[in-house]
């Protein structure tokens, strides 16, 4: 068996908030409490959404809240020659095809697609070309793969889990008018390069779990474990974002709230802590279950107690 790795895996698009801290706590703690190694990943190749600065500062939030990584950061607009063999051998399979459907097809698959970004079902308007169909093409296209079946998979949270595919996208981009690597595809190839063995996501990544294990079984690569777990919802429900306010951990850093007192929010909230009170990342080690983790999403009211 391989060494247990895990891995965290922020995009520069933006500030992170305390969604996204909670689930690289769980991460983290998955990996570290069964002395795992931790990989880091810069996931940058969304280029439309990449924020300035923001980089450093995902660095420093990661730093700030106690949550370490093991050897270099890869960066994955670094790895471009790597997905550029992955897909020239989908490619000789023929289990791609070039696709001239909409832009916006085309721009929703350059980043993960969240539950709420979820399509329509792809109706395979061009599903009938060949790759050698490419070299007559006169306007831009994506290369879509071939959804033939729908693998289930034994989720480290979820249990038993499976998703219909052809009723959930079906056919799906790996490469963006032939410029870029979509999400899907960047994300298997790179957590195959780390040597990644275990992923902790949001449950809004569901769907992609089926796509990327049939991505990891035709190009011959062992897949990870994967784990979903439930999001950081506002007051009203949905998913953390700007609209519910002060939620970025630069924020709580400016209003001299501790790392621990936000590791200590987070830890109960997993029902490691019978109440908020300030702890670090390291020190939850012993404590960290997955059956304590509720299944609903973690509604953030009020303030972050010091």
């Amino acid at each position: 068996m391989p060494p247990l790795t895990g891995r965290l895996a922020p995009s520069p698009t933006g500030s992170q908030h305390l969604g996204n801290a909670r689930t690289y706590l769980i991460a983290w703690l998955s990996a570290r409490s069964r002395e795992g190694r931790v990989a880091l990943r810069i996931e940058d190749i969304d280029v439309w959404r990449n924020r300035p600065g923001a980089k450093d500062q995902l660095i420093e939030d990661l730093s700030w809240l106690g949550l370490d990584w093991d050897g270099e950061a890869m960066v994955q607009s670094e790895q471009r020659e790597a997905h550029e063999r992955a897909l020239e051998e989908l490619k000789r399979l023929e289990l791609v095809y070039p696709c001239t459907c909409t832009r916006s097809d085309i721009q929703a698959a350059s980043s993960a697609p969240h539950l709420e970004h979820e399509g329509p079902t792809y109706p395979g308007t061009c599903a009938h070309r060949t790759t050698a169909d490419a070299a007559t093409l006169t306007k831009p296209y994506s290369w879509r793969f071939r959804v033939a079946d729908s693998p289930p998979f034994d989720d480290l949270y979820l249990g038993a889990t499976h998703v219909d595919l052809r009723r959930a996208g079906g056919d799906f981009i790996l490469w963006r008018s032939m410029v870029h690597p979509a999400y899907q595809l960047a994300v298997v190839v790179d957590d195959a390069a780390q040597c990644v063995t275990e992923v902790v996501r949001g449950d809004d990544l569901v769907a992609s779990t089926p796509r990327q294990l049939l991505l990891y079984r035709a190009l011959g690569l062992a897949p990870p474990r994967f784990a979903h777990v439930p999001l950081v919802a506002g007051e009203d429900g949905l998913r953390l974002a700007k609209r519910h306010g002060a939620t970025k951990l630069a924020d709580y850093r400016a209003r001299g709230i501790s790392a621990e007192a936000v590791i200590g929010l987070l830890a109960w909230s997993c029902g490691w802590l019978a109440k908020a009170e300030p702890i670090t990342a390291r020190e939850l080690l012993p404590l960290f279950r997955w059956d304590t983790i509720p299944r609903e999403r973690f509604v953030v009211t009020g303030s972050i107690p010091n």
